[in-house]
């Protein structure tokens, strides 16, 4: 039984990871931690959970503590995995890993170094929507990737913070609308909208395709009164040698969220964020594969995290992994941060927008 602590028992634990911990086999939530102790306890009430805590690292020294979840902003992320590794014990961290390619290099080698476990809330791995379309990638079903395309856009410059649920249509929850401040705030998230939603997508490509390589990219401020980037465009190529691009657009007067991966016999077109089924073309039939997603999204990945700690699999969302999509988001954001290798979220006078 792998016993786990959550460290920032906030609104994406309460329905896509938290309940997946009680959930799975050979799983156990014992203890959580949030700064407001009130709070605290009332999670720890609510989910049945037998320990709460208001300070971190009484949590990562609980000696009934095996593993630990981090989910707070990524701000966080680095000096938590540090607290964890040198506890000794194995972690699952949000998604984006971290503020910066050089904080997720960092806490991976720390992981490495130390011999421990380290997986990344890149659930989408676990999701059987894109397991489809990498199954249909993997057998030939389109012949040879020649072309990835991927267009997302948002009226996010026009919401209002009580109005965010319209930034992300897609979200099966409300966590946009109480978690928004953070994720316009560099030095909690990192960048813009970009950090939150890109990831997912760029992380989904480097799995069902393979790793990107010569990447390159632009980012901009259009029309957002925060700081940071609302557009951001790039271009890569696969292993395989096959192109792509993708745009996100948060000023757009429209919304739209779709990836397609073309090949020489046919093409694959899903979301990101919808729950639609996946669409198949070739030149003899369209096909679709309705695969919804479970109540707690994170379900999946979690088993498979538990899976290997009791060494009987692998997780497909590690540090590594996750690392090589925030290598990739670097180099698409590095020109209007003035680079990303420092602490640029001090300096934001230095920035483009």
């Amino acid at each position: 039984m792998i016993r786990w602590g959550i460290i920032g028992c906030g609104d994406v634990t309460e329905r896509k990871s938290g309940p997946g911990f009680q959930n799975v086999e050979g799983s156990r939530l014992v203890a959580v931690m949030r700064r407001n102790a009130e709070r605290a306890e009332d999670y720890a009430k609510r989910h049945g959970v037998p320990r709460w805590y208001s300070n971190a690292n009484l949590l990562i020294h609980d000696a009934e503590v095996d593993a630990v979840y981090i989910a707070t902003p990524p701000g966080s992320h680095l000096d938590y995995a540090k607290q964890v590794v040198a506890a000794g014990k194995p972690c699952y961290i949000e998604k984006p890993m971290a503020r910066s390619y050089r904080e997720c290099l960092e806490i991976t080698e720390t992981f490495a170094k130390a011999n421990l476990p380290l997986f990344v809330a890149y659930y989408r791995r676990g999701l059987d929507r894109f397991l489809k379309a990498q199954e249909l990638v993997q057998t030939g079903k389109i012949g040879t990737v020649s072309g990835i395309l991927y267009r997302f856009s948002s009226s996010a410059h026009k919401a209002r913070q009580r109005d965010a649920e319209t930034l992300f249509p897609y979200s099966p929850t409300t966590e946009m609308k109480t978690e928004l401040p953070w994720r316009l705030d560099a030095t909690e998230a990192g960048g813009g909208l970009f950090l939150d939603l890109g990831c997912h997508t760029l992380d989904i490509i480097d799995f069902i395709v393979g790793e990107l390589q010569d990447v390159s990219g632009e980012a901009g401020n259009v029309a957002s009164a925060h700081a940071v980037e609302d557009c951001v465009t790039l271009s890569f190529r696969t292993e395989t040698g096959a192109v792509g691009s993708a745009l996100w657009n948060f000023a757009s007067a429209f919304s739209e969220d779709m990836i397609q991966i073309t090949g020489t016999e046919g093409r694959i077109t899903l979301s990101t964020f919808g729950n639609e089924p996946v669409l198949l073309e070739t030149g003899e039939e369209t096909v679709t594969f309705d695969l919804p997603n479970p109540d707690t999204i994170q379900q999946p990945l979690i088993q498979t995290i538990v899976d290997a700690l009791h060494g009987k699999g692998e997780c497909p969302s590690t540090g590594i992994t996750a690392t090589r999509t925030s290598r990739v988001m670097d180099i698409a954001l590095s020109g209007y941060y003035r680079g990303r290798e420092d602490a640029f979220w001090t300096r934001p006078e230095t920035w483009r927008g």
